[in-house]
C-alpha cells in the first residue's frame, strides 16, 4: 500500500521576511535561494528548498509538504484518500509550480493547517552550496529522511491521533506521559514515515496560541547544534528550551524562537527507526536531562 516517504518541506507566514532572512542565514545556517516582495525560500540541500516563509499576518505554519516514492504511489495514495472519504484537492500548475514540484494534490487538516503531496521535485541543484559557511560540518541531516519534524498542537486529541494515524497513514512511534503536576500530565504522540526518522510529525493537546509549536531541523555534527546555540544567545534570540536530550528519539537539542513566534528545535543525533526490531514505548519524561525552560518564553 502507497504510503507518506518523507516530510518534505513547511510553508508558514511572517510579517517581517527580512528577519527570517537574517535567522535562517545567520543564525540557523541555510541557504537563501530565493526571496521576492512576497516570499523567501530556505534552502538545506540539494532541494529548491525546503522552508518558505510568506508574507502574512498569521505567523503560522499553514502547510506542510510531503513526498511521495513515485507518481504511481502518489495516485495511488491519492485514491485510498478518497476512498476513506477525504476531500482531496488536485492543486493547479501554478501552485505546484510554486512548490517546485511536478503534481501537487493537498487535504485540510483538522488543526488549521493543510497537508501536500507529490512524488517529484522539480529544480534539483546537486551543485550550489546546501549551506552557509557558518556551519563547521557537513550541514543538514535530511536526503530520504527529509526535512526533519513537525508538531502540530491538537485542538481534539483524538480526532488528531486517528487522523494522523488513519488518514494519513503514519506509523506509531511512541509516546510521552509526564506528570508535569499532582494529576496533570503532558502527552504525546510520535510518528514517522517509511524511511524511519523517529518522528516527522507528533501532536499533543495543551493551551496554544500557534498551529505549529515546533519545527525540528538536524544537524549531521553535534559541534553544529552548540555553536548555533552560541549564535542564538549572542543574537538575543528567545531560547525557550536549553540544550537537552529526550530520552525516545535520542535527540540532543535546543528550542527557540521563530521571528514568525512558533519554536524551532535545531539538533543532533536523532534516531533512525529499523522496523523490524521496533517496540514502541510510553516514556515517562519528555526529556532526561536538561532543556531548562526559560520561564519567560512560555505561552500565555
Amino acid at each position: 500500500m502507497a504510503e507518506l516517504h518523507c516530510l518534505s518541506y513547511i510553508i508558514a507566514t511572517a510579517k517581517s521576511l527580512p528577519e527570517w532572512e537574517s535567522f535562517g542565514r545567520d543564525i540557523i545556517g541555510m541557504i537563501i535561494n530565493d526571496k521576492n516582495d512576497n516570499s523567501i525560500s530556505l534552502k538545506m540541500d540539494a532541494e529548491p528548498w525546503r522552508i518558505k516563509i510568506e508574507i502574512g499576518d498569521h505567523e503560522d505554519m499553514t502547510h506542510a509538504g510531503w513526498k511521495l516514492s513515485s507518481e504511481a504511489e502518489l495516485i495511488e495514495y491519492i485514491n485510498n484518500l478518497k476512498a476513506k472519504g477525504v476531500e482531496v484537492t488536485k492543486e493547479s500548475d501554478e501552485t505546484a509550480k510554486s512548490r517546485a514540484v511536478k503534481t501537487l494534490y493537498s487535504i485540510a487538516d483538522p488543526n488549521g493547517y493543510r497537508h501536500e503531496f507529490y512524488a517529484e521535485r522539480t529544480n534539483i541543484d546537486n551543485s550550489s552550496p546546501t549551506h552557509s559557511t557558518i556551519i563547521r560540518g557537513k550541514g543538514f541531516k535530511t536526503e530520504d529522511l527529509g526535512l526533519g519534524h513537525i508538531l502540530p498542537v491538537a485542538k481534539n486529541y483524538q480526532e488528531s491521533l486517528d487522523f494522523y494515524k488513519n488518514t494519513l497513514g503514519l506509523r506509531y512511534s511512541d509516546r510521552i506521559i509526564q506528570e508535569i503536576a499532582p494529576g496533570i500530565n503532558a502527552d504525546a504522540t510520535f510518528f514517522h514515515t517509511k524511511t524511519g526518522r523517529h518522528h516527522s510529525l507528533a501532536t499533543g493537546q495543551f493551551p496554544s496560541p500557534k498551529v505549529l509549536n515546533h519545527l525540528m531541523i538536524e544537524f549531521q555534527d553535534m559541534d553544529d547544534v552548540g555553536v548555533a546555540y552560541d549564535r542564538a544567545t549572542k543574537a538575543n534570540v528567545p531560547i525557550v528550551l536549553e540544550l537537552g536530550h529526550h530520552p525516545n528519539d535520542k535527540m540532543f537539542s535546543f528550542y527557540m524562537r521563530t521571528p514568525s513566534g512558533f519554536g524551532i528545535e535545531l539538533g543532533y543525533g536523532g534516531l533512525v527507526i529499523d522496523e523490524k526490531n521496533w517496540a514502541p514505548q510510553v516514556y515517562p519524561v519528555m526529556s532526561d536531562w536538561g532543556h531548562k525552560r526559560n520561564m519567560n518564553m512560555i505561552e500565555k
